[in-house]
């Protein structure tokens, strides 16, 4: 069995003859590569190790951010980003989006205008809001994992057969 860029790492341990597909190498080809992206941004505690391979990978700095969930709401507030430099483009990395709420939070306490803000998700669900992350970032690359719920203006999918494939041989 291949899955690729599982959510969490338990699943690993717990499917016998699992073969994973980690997301650097396709995030590389599909972004990365020839681009004037300068760093990469972790939207959350969650997304840190993914999106610190990425930046490994690509020999970038990684900067990370937070967000809040409130108890008694359940809404996601108090985002927070560390300083990020005054130039250059940032790529924001993580495995799922729904319906873009981390990203759209995110998006709003970097300050950053759309045009150096990208975002790179493995699995995007892309449903209710989702289609407003347009708003707030220039690039929107997912792969086709997932049927997109909405669409999303500017959404660019990367078809995974070709890496899924090589794991087959």
């Amino acid at each position: 069995m291949i899955a690729f860029d599982p959510h969490s790492p338990v699943i690993v341990g717990l499917v016998e003859r699992l073969t994973v597909v980690p997301s650097e190498q396709v995030v590389h080809d599909a972004v990365l590569a020839g681009s004037d992206y300068s760093g990469i941004i972790a939207p959350d505690k969650g997304a840190v190790t993914r999106a610190s391979l990425v930046a490994e990978a690509a020999v970038l700095p990684l900067f990370r951010a937070e967000k809040h969930r409130n108890p008694d709401t359940g809404k996601l507030d108090g985002f927070s980003c560390e300083p990020l430099p005054e130039t250059g483009r940032l790529l924001v990395v993580d495995d799922i989006c729904d319906g873009g709420g981390t990203f759209t939070g995110l998006a709003g306490a970097t300050g950053l205008p759309k045009e150096r803000l990208g975002l790179w998700v493995s699995h995007g669900v892309f449903s209710g809001r989702a289609p407003q992350l347009a708003d707030h970032f220039g690039e929107i690359v997912t792969t086709d994992s997932y049927p997109a719920q909405q669409d999303v203006p500017g959404l660019r999918t990367v078809p995974l057969s070709p890496y899924l494939t090589k794991e087959i041989r």
